[in-house]
């Protein structure tokens, strides 16, 4: 009989360990302008944003005094998501609002 058919299995099992690495966070963020009204940032913020009353005046309220403002942190599909929504929303509504995202 030749090595090569000589082949040995011991039977024990070994096991791979596996890294699973958390997905990279984005903030999307709201940027203000002279144009768009509070009420409707507020409006905008509750429906795609799922924010309530307070947390989107104070989001808004944000935006307004210090030029942005996070509206949330999410994976980079939703955060993209996000994004297009708030875009598509604002356009429909014809308002000149901007949204971002960026890495967290």
């Amino acid at each position: 009989m030749s090595e090569e058919n000589k082949t040995i299995s011991t039977g024990i099992a070994t096991k791979e360990k596996i890294e699973v690495q958390k997905p990279k966070l984005y903030k999307v963020i709201l940027l203000n302008d002279d144009y768009t009204p509070m009420e409707y940032v507020v409006k905008l913020l509750r429906i795609i944003f799922k924010k309530s009353e307070d947390e989107a005046v104070n989001i808004m309220l944000m935006v307004h005094k210090k030029g942005s403002g996070i509206c949330g942190i999410f994976t980079k599909e939703v955060a993209e998501t996000k994004v297009q929504a708030v875009l598509k929303m604002a356009q429909s509504d014809q308002h000149p609002l901007k949204c971002i995202m960026e890495l967290d």
